[in-house]
């Protein structure tokens, strides 16, 4: 306020008063908003008063709307000490009279008031351009002399402005910073023309001498002035004002003082982001009451999500990433995205944490050293740290993926032996006439009469009955990529609780992070075929069991010789399947897993590790590959159909060695029937019937062979699985 003081008390004593009057009335707007900020909603902030802008002589727009020449005349007529007629054109005066009067008016143009001679304009009323006018009639080389100077007065003027627009709450933190630096750098600049309005008075200020003490803020000025016209331009706010200033800093790399002011305008626009950046990497809070931080919270998303939608993204999108990032964090922003992101996981388990931080670890002390990295990486180490630790000590991830191992992926399956025993009635309906209440009940009986009852976590398993096959369940998930185009899957005729059971597991919070919905659905989805593939082995167990009963009587017609083949061929077949999808993918593929969540250092690699290992199991068991499973559910088809028409196969043979038709009609009829039933009519014997069971379950494994041998050279885990089903069938050929 000592500049305005010398500036103006020889020009306009009122105007002084009005310009006192205007700090005054800003300093208690500045006390309004720091008792009021409190009761601000962030997302709406409190607007300029209107009498502020009604009211020009409250603002910095006084000298632009005030144009009464007279009245300015009669102000202005003690500037000099020479008795001047402000009706008379400069021209008329002398040249040294000429060039006291072109100092004073500079000396005012400088500080964005009008002089008598040099007039101030809005060009095409905007509110950033301005044009500087002089009178035609002054002395050419004072002509020259004033117009090197108004590039100053213009960057001051805009400066001025900048300051004054974005000092208002809806500008934010950063442009509110970055304000009050220039207000600082202003007041310099004003206590420098009010030092050479001194030496004016004193008659020791030339025009020469007036540009040459002008011309050092000329490229400061000039180049502030451009990065205030861009941020006007486009109304930046945020971190795109510190990528601006970031850009003329890089772009005034060859001047020094230029460079090391806008450096200085960089850290004092920084403290305020950064003072948010430091919240979010050690608090796991978001303090941005303008929205400009670069991270941006929706809270449409919760965590309950994770455990009941198969397509949630809490995790991905809860909290993300904005494209204006700051440059300087550009490399870090995934970090200290990640870094917030555990911090809250550990808040919303109740665990209440907060970084270590030491007083040389605050980021408000950010400068031209890359310490802010190091801090930034210290905050993510100790969170990442901190947060796995939760998972692995006080919520057992381990033992929880461990018994999921037990219960979906069959590791332990004494359990699901006495299940399908006590459940065969309930199993056999059709998915609406199921009863789930006394599946579940049935499952509980089983978990607590087996070597299950042992496990504290067996209270967590519950099932669950799918209204569509495997296939039509596999093709409805569309992340899925199967990378094969195969024909529209149709429904089988009539789907039984065998097909469609599977088991659930419950899972709380923060664990559904890792093991969230579609986790579950994928391992169920391996828990249903491995079950069927289960169902399908014991059914033709027990039709070997009868083949072994009618050998016992010593029944061995060429009748009971084929079908007895055939049966263990078919048990050879499902026997291979099932050791390759237990000891060949999911037994190596959990031991791999095991072993990296083991040395996983945070809770995105565990994420990563068992979301690999899902997608590799599922691959590897041919779930994702639509023409190899539906080769296999068609063989497991045909070994159901014959072991459902065992029994009366044995009870024809012990009838009659030459059966019926009738015989073969009540066998057939026994079959599920694809779309056209093949009904024997000219089968008349029941080694007719055994042999077209034995062309079936031939000619299907037959196509199978060729394409796991092709496709075993481009994804060699089929190599075992090949093997295993070329060795199928043997004894018939020999």
């Amino acid at each position: 306020m000592e500049f305005i003081t010398l500036n103006l008390s020889h020009k306009n004593r009122s105007t002084e008063s009005v310009t006192l009057n205007f700090h005054q009335v800003s300093f208690f707007l500045y006390l309004h908003r720091d008792s009021s900020m409190d009761a601000v909603v962030s997302s709406r902030c409190p607007s300029t008063p209107q009498w502020n802008i009604d009211r020009p002589f409250l603002t910095g727009h006084f000298h632009q709307e005030v144009k009464s020449t007279s009245g300015l005349a009669e102000s202005k007529g003690n500037s000099v000490d020479v008795c001047l007629e402000s009706e008379k054109p400069i021209g008329c005066y002398n040249a040294s009279l000429q060039e006291l009067v072109v100092i004073d008016d500079l000396l005012s143009a400088l500080t964005g008031i009008d002089g008598r001679y040099i007039s101030i304009k809005k060009v095409g009323g905007s509110e950033d351009s301005f044009s500087f006018h002089v009178d035609g009639s002054m002395d050419l080389a004072l002509q020259e002399s004033a117009k090197r100077i108004f590039p100053l007065c213009k960057s001051y003027l805009l400066i001025n402005q900048f300051v004054e627009s974005r000092s208002q709450f809806k500008s934010g933190l950063v442009n509110h910073a970055f304000a009050a630096a220039l207000r600082a750098l202003l007041q310099d600049y004003q206590a420098m023309v009010a030092q050479l309005e001194h030496q004016f008075r004193l008659g020791r200020l030339s025009i020469q001498g007036l540009w040459f003490y002008c011309q050092p803020m000329m490229g400061s000025m000039q180049a502030l002035s451009i990065v205030i016209r861009k941020a006007s331009a486009y109304n930046f706010v945020g971190s795109a004002v510190l990528n601006l200033l970031q850009s003329q800093a890089k772009v005034m790399a060859g001047n020094y003082l230029v460079r090391s002011l806008l450096e200085k305008m960089i850290d004092s626009a920084n403290s305020a982001y950064l003072g948010i950046l430091e919240r979010w990497v050690y608090e796991g809070v978001i303090d941005d009451p303008h929205d400009e931080f670069f991270i941006a919270e929706n809270k449409s998303l919760q965590k309950e999500s994770l455990t009941q939608d198969y397509d949630a993204t809490y995790w991905s999108q809860r909290y993300s990433l904005k494209d204006d990032i700051p440059s300087f964090l550009a490399n870090s922003a995934e970090t200290i995205l990640t870094t917030g992101k555990y911090l809250n996981v550990m808040r919303e388990c109740g665990h209440t944490v907060q970084v270590p931080t030491l007083e040389n670890s605050k980021l408000i002390n950010f400068g031209s050293n890359d310490h802010y990295l190091e801090c930034i990486k210290s905050a993510y180490d100790f969170a990442s740290g901190e947060l796995l630790s939760l998972m692995k000590d006080k919520y057992d991830l381990i033992g929880k993926l461990r018994s999921i191992k037990h219960y979906l992926l069959l590791d332990q399956g004494d359990f699901l032996v006495h299940f399908m025993d006590i459940a065969r009635d309930e199993l056999a309906k059709t998915p609406n006439e199921i009863s789930v209440e006394k599946l579940q009940s049935l499952l509980d009986i089983a978990l607590r009469s087996t070597a299950a009852a042992a496990d504290p976590l067996h209270e967590d398993v519950t099932c669950s009955v799918d209204t569509c096959s495997l296939l039509r369940r596999l093709s409805s998930l569309k992340d899925l990529h199967t990378g094969e185009t195969v024909a529209e899957t149709e429904e089988p005729v009539s789907i039984t609780g065998v097909e469609t059971f599977s088991v659930n597991y419950k899972v709380q919070w923060p664990l559904s992070l890792v093991i969230s919905r579609k986790a579950l659905t994928k391992y169920q989805l391996i828990f249903r075929f491995l079950f069927h593939c289960k169902h399908v082995h014991r059914q033709l167990c027990a039709a070997w069991q009868v083949h072994q009963g009618v050998r016992a009587r010593d029944m061995h017609g060429t009748a009971i010789s084929t079908s007895s083949i055939l049966c263990r061929n078919m048990l050879k077949f499902i026997n291979s399947l099932l050791h390759y999808l237990t000891f060949e993918v999911l037994e190596p593929n959990w031991h791999v897993m095991h072993s990296k969540l083991e040395n996983a250092k945070s809770i995105d690699e565990v994420i990563q590790y068992h979301d690999f290992f899902m997608e590799k199991c599922l691959k590897e068991c041919s779930l994702l590959s639509p023409v190899l499973l539906k080769k296999f559910e068609k063989l497991k088809l045909i070994c159901l159909q014959y072991a459902a028409a065992t029994q009366w196969l044995m009870n024809s043979i012990e009838d009659t060695t030459n059966p019926s038709h009738e015989s073969c009609k009540i066998l057939l009829k026994l079959r599920k029937p694809s779309k056209k039933p093949n009904s024997p009519t000219q089968e008349s014997s029941v080694i007719q019937c055994v042999l077209k069971f034995e062309r079936e379950f031939t000619c299907e494994l037959q196509s199978l062979r060729p394409i796991l041998s092709s496709r075993a050279q481009a994804e060699p885990y089929l190599t075992h699985l090949a093997q295993l089903i070329l060795g199928v069938g043997m004894d018939q050929q020999m």
